[in-house]
C-alpha cells in the first residue's frame, strides 16, 4: 500500500496510527501541502478532491477521506480490531471519532487558518480561533472518556477513537491550546507516547518532516 499524505496533516497522521496497530506495510509518498502539491496534476488523477490522505491499495484501489479509508482498514484487515465487537459499543467509538473529525479538526487545517489569516488574524488570533473549537470539543470528548475510558478513549486497547484523538493533541500543542483540564486525555496521550504504532506514525517520524 502507498499512503499519500503530508507529515502534519491530522488526516493523514490518524491513518499512520490505523496501518501500524494493524501491523501493515505501506510506504509513504509525501505531498507537500505548502508547496501546492495537493493541486498538482499527477495528484489530482488520484484525488480529485486535491486533500490528503490518498491510500493506493495496490490492486487499482485509490482511497479517500479519512474516515472511509479507516472503514474500510478496519473491515478488510479486522485484526487487531479498532472498533468494538458491540453495535451501541462501536456507535459510541465513532461519535467520539466524529466529534475530533467534524467539529474539532476542520476548524483548524491548513485551508481554514489561511482564510483566517486572509480576514487578518496575527498569529494569536489564529491560536484563540483554533483554541476556542479545541477546548469546546475536548471539554465534551474528556467527558465521554471518563464514561467510557479504561486506560484509552473507550476500553483497554486503542480504538477509532484514539487515532483522532492524538493528532488533534498534537495539533493543539502547536496553538498552545492550554490542556491542563483534561486530565484523562493527557493520560492517553502520555499511553501513546510509549506505543509502538504511536511513535512511528508521529510527524517527526516522517521521511518529508521538516
Amino acid at each position: 500500500m502507498i499512503l499519500h499524505g503530508y507529515w502534519r496533516s491530522g488526516t493523514s497522521y490518524r491513518i499512520r496510527i490505523a496501518l501500524n496497530l494493524k501491523g501493515l506495510d505501506y510506504q509513504t509518498a509525501p505531498v507537500d501541502l505548502r508547496t501546492g502539491a495537493q493541486k498538482s496534476d499527477a495528484y489530482l488523477a488520484l484525488n480529485p478532491q486535491g486533500l490528503v490522505p490518498a491510500l493506493e491499495t495496490g490492486d487499482g484501489l485509490v482511497m479517500t477521506q479519512s474516515p472511509a479509508i479507516l472503514e474500510w482498514l478496519e473491515e478488510a484487515h479486522p485484526a487487531p480490531a479498532l472498533l468494538p465487537a458491540n453495535a451501541a459499543d462501536r456507535a459510541v467509538v465513532r461519535a467520539m471519532a466524529a466529534l475530533i473529525g467534524c467539529d474539532i479538526h476542520p476548524l483548524n487545517n491548513l485551508r481554514v487558518l489561511k482564510a483566517v489569516r486572509d480576514l487578518g488574524a496575527d498569529q494569536a488570533g489564529v491560536d484563540a480561533w483554533a483554541g476556542r473549537w479545541i477546548t469546546d470539543g475536548f471539554a465534551a470528548l474528556e467527558a465521554l472518556v471518563v464514561r467510557h475510558g479504561e486506560g484509552w478513549c473507550f476500553g483497554g486497547a486503542p480504538t477509532f477513537a484514539d487515532c483522532y484523538l492524538i493528532p488533534q493533541i498534537y495539533s493543539a500543542r502547536r496553538f498552545n491550546v492550554d490542556l491542563t483540564p483534561f486530565p484523562r486525555l493527557l493520560e492517553i496521550e502520555m499511553r501513546a507516547e510509549a506505543h509502538p504504532a504511536f511513535i512511528a506514525a508521529h510527524p517527526d517520524n516522517q521521511p518529508d518532516a521538516d
